[in-house]
């Protein structure tokens, strides 16, 4: 494929080596960079992978390449990558390099958050590229184990200012791709003239025309066709051309052409071979073992490099994986179990235990309840470190290895539940089947259902999960009181979260069975007060749940001891709670901690759903563009995770900030989305955030028809706002007999909740209705009580209703004080719609307001503001770094611009620049 020189060009690769040149000159230069090389096997990835490794001089190289028969062993290929930058862990911070540690199995301790590992690495690459540009190429990535192409995916997503250049050799898309989303260089069949000269390089002797073109045809332009196809034809073959042309695909084709070229070689050979391709590591000292036990010669591999198929050097390299494949798949299945059988043996126990007993699954004819039993135990091990797919993998094939029926059950639910926490839901419900065959007692069926329920919920998020988990947790009951009052808690919870699209009655049936339920234990954990005060929202009342549920949130609060698990497992119930009680205190508590705990646990999992919850808190708040970053972060961290999006705080800012009524385009897919997915509690919260769209627009009945939606169902958390909406939206469409009959709902709930927040708008609704010097006093103890919270923008409406009010009562001096309150502030908070509305009620009193210009962009991006924060805030790049996810490299750079952008000379400055945000 080359052609000589100091430096090859790649036949018919130019501008792809174009790309790779100037991938290097970005690299060298400081700016990260990352690639995916994409094509079928044998396109010439590889070859770009070597030419790129030949270009760059004065760069740091790591390299990994991914193994088929390695895709079970939990971060694999990322310890490959990482094997030589070791020497420098003890650079990262205490966090990361303990998790790395657990994670490779170099140190004992609780499993790690698996993109705390992904932090680790990607500080730990910045690091390495401190002192010289570091190329990363990972070739065959396709075959990577799941953790290690989370993993890299992750950090490719992160990378910025590095120098460091992460490079993927992948095969064609596949639908559980990690790499989807990245920069793609697809690797193209070679040109027609460009194939046609490499064959002819290839070619000896006589060849028919008619060979030629069928190989080339054959071929379609894939190099390793055109080097190999012609090496298992004849000369006759190649001087006839009568052969009929194989149908195959063209993989299969290659790896057939490989079939024959180790099939010609002597059996000992052939042998070796197998043995090479059933070893991943390439580790040649433990072949050799395991070759001496097999009565391999030494002449074998000599045999072997002569072949031009595999190279004996510091590791066992094959010359393409198409070969490894085709040496493992046409060997005899005897010997394949007898070569695992000698490499496990081969293999030491005390340092590579999982691969031993991988080894020692493969070599078995039989169930083997020794061997299950050290799958089991690798499973155990990959579960401490993190390696929850791997732990999954392990336990699936001890379970196929079982010879007891009722262990196989339970190793069977175990797998079920290991897959599942991968996230391989289909899976998952595979293993329950086989689970649910064995003789399980109670308990064991009780701990199935409730699996069964959340891998229901994970689905959907509708009621398909309510009868499954409530039939849990009845069964589990009577053996185990906190599982069962766990599975209570989730089947209310996925009730809660069904909502309209519910059968009818189903939160109340959850609420009936958890009252019928033994008691929780003594004294109660914070999720048996937040069950004791759901049941009692649904069965009873929402007074008599009030105290119950503030008690729960308490509970939940870190200074009374809650732990960091409890609050960001429970945070999916506990913040929708503090809405529905109007506890902006608790709501403020609650999510600022699981933000910050999901910081410094590394949970990435987690933290978008806490950050778009803390982006919702600030735009309540009025800091819609603190709330903006939030979003932003929240959202870079969901693409770089590939974990679903989240669209609540994203729905709920353009309601507030939007000029017009643009966000119900986003809306409407929202809403279709929520009923597709099952979640019936998100469809009213779409109506309520219409309602306030269209309150600000001063479109009334438009505000009406979506704010009695959002009523129709007493939706946790959404209902008592939307009332609130529908209050006003009613009595300025002239409707008042529905504000009234709104208002008598929000009245029990607001004085129930007794919270500043719910009385502000308490009294702001009850003013609406009212007249004279009871609806005065009713908006002056709005204000009031508004301003003693956190929710600037229902103060700021407060003002403006006052305001209004006030106008319509012929009093223009008051209500200018009031109006231009209300518009300063939503002016400044950018709710847009809302402070035009209060500067046309200020025009209709007599004073001149012109409409502001749009305001001139911020001058920095949200995340500078973010960093620049944290930096006012006395915290080192190192920490901005682990808090932001990204490295202190990157900080830096960010740094730089925002003290060019606000013109500072010094972190000191930044205090006095950023006050106020």
């Amino acid at each position: 494929m080359s052609v000589g020189g100091a430096q090859p060009e790649l036949r018919g690769r130019r501008a792809e080596c174009g790309v790779l040149d100037r991938l290097l000159e970005d690299v060298r230069s400081g700016r990260s960079q990352v690639l995916v090389l994409r094509g079928e096997a044998g396109i010439g990835k590889s070859a770009l992978v070597e030419y790129l490794l030949e270009r760059a001089a004065g760069c740091r190289i790591t390299r990994a390449v991914g193994v088929e028969s390695e895709m079970e062993l939990a971060f694999a290929g990322l310890h490959q990558l990482c094997t030589p930058l070791m020497g420098r862990l003890g650079h990262l911070p205490e966090p990361q390099r303990e998790a790395l540690k657990v994670a490779f199995g170099l140190s004992t301790g609780s499993a790690p958050d698996r993109f705390l590992v992904g932090l680790a690495v990607l500080s730990l690459l910045a690091d390495a590229a401190v002192d010289q540009p570091l190329v990363c190429v990972v070739d065959d990535a396709q075959w990577l184990d799941r953790m290690s192409a989370q993993m890299l995916a992750f950090v490719a997503r992160r990378v910025f200012a590095e120098g460091v250049a992460l490079v993927f050799a992948v095969r064609t898309q596949t639908c559980d791709d990690q790499f989807t989303g990245l920069r793609e260089l697809e690797v193209r069949s070679l040109p027609d003239g460009d194939a046609r000269a490499l064959l002819n390089s290839m070619l000896l002797g006589r060849v028919d025309a008619h060979v030629r073109e069928r190989i080339i045809a054959e071929a379609r332009g894939n190099p390793l066709a055109l080097l190999e196809l012609p090496r298992v034809m004849t000369a006759a073959e190649l001087a006839g051309g009568f052969a009929r042309p194989d149908a195959r695909p063209l993989t299969s084709q290659i790896e057939q052409t490989f079939a024959r070229r180790i099939a010609s070689l002597p059996a000992m050979t052939q042998l070796l071979l197998l043995a090479a391709a059933a070893e991943p590591a390439g580790d040649v000292s433990l072949l050799r073992r395991a070759a001496e036990a097999l009565g391999i010669s030494p002449g074998a591999a000599a045999e072997a490099e002569a072949s031009g198929l595999i190279e004996f050097g510091a590791l066992v390299r094959f010359r393409h994986p198409l070969v490894r494949s085709a040496a493992y798949r046409t060997a005899d299945p005897a010997d394949r179990r007898a070569v695992h059988r000698v490499l496990a043996e081969a293999t030491d126990p005390e340092s590579d235990p999982d691969r031993r007993a991988w080894h020692l699954a493969n070599s078995a004819i039989e169930p083997d309840e020794t061997v299950a039993r050290e799958l089991e135990r690798s499973a155990d091990r990959a579960k401490a470190r993190g390696g929850i797919a791997a732990a999954a993998a392990f336990l699936k094939r001890a379970t196929g290895l079982t010879p007891d029926a009722a262990t196989r059950g339970l190793r069977a639910l175990a797998a079920a539940q290991a897959t599942f926490e991968a996230g391989r839901n289909d899976a998952a419900v595979e293993l329950l089947a086989a689970a649910d065959l064995a003789d399980l007692d109670e308990l064991q069926r009780g701990r199935l259902l409730r699996l069964r329920g959340r891998i229901a919920f994970a689905r959907k998020r509708g009621g398909d999960a309510v009868p499954l988990l409530l039939e849990a947790a009845n069964r589990l009951n009577a053996f185990d009181g906190e599982q069962a009052r766990e599975a209570y808690l989730e089947a209310l919870g996925s009730a809660i979260f069904g909502s309209r699209l519910n059968p009818n009655g189903r939160t109340q049936e959850v609420a009936a069975a958890v009252a019928a339920a033994q008691p929780g234990p003594y004294p109660p954990r914070p999720a048996d007060l937040l069950l004791n005060g759901l049941a009692a929202r649904f069965a009873d009342s929402y007074v008599e749940s009030a105290p119950l549920l503030r008690s729960a949130l308490r509970a939940f609060r870190p200074d009374a001891g809650c732990s960091d698990e409890d609050v960001m497992r429970w945070l999916w119930l506990t913040w929708p709670v503090a809405a529905d009680l109007w506890d902006d205190e608790a709501w403020h508590e609650l999510t600022t901690h699981a933000v910050r705990t999901a910081r410094e646990t590394g949970a990435l999992n987690f933290l978008p759903l806490a950050l778009s919850y803390c982006a919702a808190l600030h735009v309540h708040a009025g800091e819609f563009e603190t709330a903006s970053a939030l979003i932003e972060e929240s959202d870079a961290i969901v693409k770089a995770t590939g974990n679903s999006p989240l669209g609540y705080a994203t729905l709920l800012l353009l309601a507030w900030r939007s000029p017009d009524a643009r966000p119900m385009e986003m809306m409407r897919p929202h809403v279709a989305e929520a009923a597709n997915w099952g979640e019936g509690r998100a469809i009213g919260l779409a109506e309520y955030l219409a309602a306030v769209l269209y309150n600000g627009l001063g479109q009334y009945p438009e505000a009406l028809a979506s704010a009695e939606r959002a009523c129709q169902y007493d939706d946790l958390g959404v209902v008592g706002f939307a009332l609130a909406e529908l209050v006003e939206a009613g009595v300025r469409s002239d409707a008042r007999e529905a504000a009234s009959a709104a208002l008598r709902r929000l009245e029990e709930r607001a004085t129930a909740s007794g919270t500043e927040w719910a009385l502000g708008m308490l009294a702001r609704s009850k003013a609406l209705l009212s007249e004279g010097r009871e609806a005065e006093l009713l908006y002056r103890d709005a204000v009031e009580h508004l301003r003693r919270s956190n929710v600037a923008v229902h103060l700021a409406r407060a003002h403006l209703v006052y305001g209004e009010w006030l106008r319509r009562e012929n009093r223009g001096l008051e209500a200018r004080d009031q109006l231009r309150t209300a518009y300063e502030m939503l002016h400044g908070f950018g709710a847009n719609a809302f402070a035009e509305r209060a500067r046309r009620e200020l025009v209709a009193t007599g004073e001149s307001v012109g409409r502001r210009a749009a305001e001139t962009p911020e001058v920095l991006t949200a995340q500078e503001i973010q960093i620049a924060r944290l930096a006012r805030d006395g915290k080192t790049n190192s920490e901005i770094g682990a808090a932001l996810f990204i490295s202190p490299r990157t900080v830096e750079w960010h740094l730089r611009k925002v003290f060019t952008k606000l013109d500072l000379t010094s972190r000191k400055e930044l205090r006095e620049a950023l006050a106020g945000t």
